[in-house]
């Protein structure tokens, strides 16, 4: 089998839940948040969590390159404010450390926003210095830019602002990409075709390069295409259409890597993961 396609299943009640959460969705691969997403800090990983996940882990046959943990949504890399960039800088090092004592080998993560203070270049510096600085602090332990749909100040959105980013990073063997479907088509990128497929893959090639790519969220997309808006839906149920999924497990460039889906209906997980695989020629 070369595709590995799960869900951002629920850590609640501890971490080690979240892999039975995927097995039972016959998940091959999973996100999880290591803490609550929604606050800044979380009481720190005990002995017996770790140990209890690693376990959970080894048993599901699940490797840790297939699974994309996701920071909080609260951490801003790129914040105008040096305050607030340093308070978001030390919570992002503490889920890198998370990851590393769980035995994981790629955080995800969004950008960061301008919030129409400064420059896009001065943002995108502000994130690949909290980067640099994260990469120094840690080891094993690959930071992964997740594409955005470009809502508000967020940046990302652009191929060429991920590039930029990476351009900027010392250590590039630490690296990726996590590329949201919904977010790249709203983003103005099409995949409804196999004519938008292979040019808007071909842009990914030249401006960032495959060899970046760690990870990929599946999702269709309730807003229009090009509209910058960030919301997502069940596959086959938006604007996007199953054609594009379709595409991507007959991709082989998208082989070992995590294929996540984020959709809205956490019910029907497991019937969209057995469509993905049904659609694998």
């Amino acid at each position: 089998m070369s595709k590995f396609v799960g869900a951002h299943v629920s850590a609640s009640g501890g971490v080690f839940n979240a892999v039975e959460n995927a097995v039972a969705i016959g998940a091959k691969a999973f996100a999880l948040f290591t803490k609550n997403q929604r606050q800044w800090s979380a009481k720190e990983l005990d002995g017996e969590t770790i140990e209890k996940f690693k376990k959970a882990l080894e048993q599901s046959g699940i490797l840790p390159k297939h699974v994309l943990p996701h920071d909080s949504y609260l951490i801003n890399l790129g914040h105008p404010e040096a305050d607030k960039r340093e308070k978001s800088m030390d919570a992002f090092l503490d889920e890198v450390q998370r990851c590393e004592q769980l035995g994981l080998d790629r955080l995800n993560f969004h950008p960061g926003s301008h919030l129409k203070q400064i420059s896009e270049d001065e943002c995108l510096s502000n994130i690949a210095d909290a980067m640099n600085r994260t990469l120094e602090k840690t080891q094993g332990v690959s930071l992964v830019l997740e594409n955005t749909a470009g809502q508000g100040s967020n940046l990302g959105w652009k191929f060429e602002h991920l590039a930029q980013i990476i351009d900027k990073v010392e250590d590039k063997s630490r690296v990726g990409v996590c590329i949201d479907t919904c977010h790249m088509f709203t983003a103005g990128y099409d995949i409804r075709t196999r004519e938008a497929y292979d040019k808007t893959w071909s842009e990914f090639e030249k401006i960032i390069g495959f060899k970046y790519l760690m990870g990929m969220h599946i999702n269709d997309s309730k807003a229009k295409f090009a509209s910058h808006v960030d919301r997502h839906h069940s596959l086959g149920k938006g604007e996007i259409g199953l054609d594009a999924f379709r595409f991507i497990m007959n991709d082989e460039r998208m082989n070992d890597i995590p294929l996540i889906l984020e959709t809205i209906d956490e019910t029907i997980w497991k019937d969209e993961i057995a469509l993905l695989y049904s659609f694998e020629n």
